[in-house]
């Protein structure tokens, strides 16, 4: 039940993320969540969208094992462990708060789920 709650909130931070790449790039909220300029934030908006829309299927891929009781469990490994490589290359190249915000929700998840809790 843990492990579930984990995934589903690890899908709304990821529906979240791609609302915020795809629709909110040059908005006040994604200026300030982002520390864009406008005009940076103008010019990258097809970027973007791009990432918005990997995080978007993520997020589908993870509701998809949410839904598929018979192979969940795996689908449900394989698509946490790409948000966690993700976060982890986020961090690496971005920064650092990724890891706290993409990566380690996804971790929790995948260790609750390892544990089945």
């Amino acid at each position: 039940m843990i492990a579930l709650i984990l995934i589903l909130i690890v899908i709304g931070l990821h529906l979240y993320f791609m609302l915020l790449e795809i629709v909110l790039w040059t908005k006040p909220i994604g200026l300030k969540t982002f520390g864009n300029t406008a005009e940076f934030a103008q010019t990258s908006a097809p970027l973007a969208m791009n990432m918005g829309l990997y995080n978007g299927f993520l997020a589908a891929g993870l509701a998809w094992a949410v839904i598929d009781a018979g192979n969940g469990w795996m689908v449900e490994v394989f698509f946490l462990s790409f948000v966690i490589v993700a976060g982890l290359f986020g961090a690496y190249t971005v920064n650092k708060r990724i890891l706290f915000v993409q990566a380690l929700p996804a971790a929790l998840a995948l260790a609750a789920l390892i544990v089945g809790i």
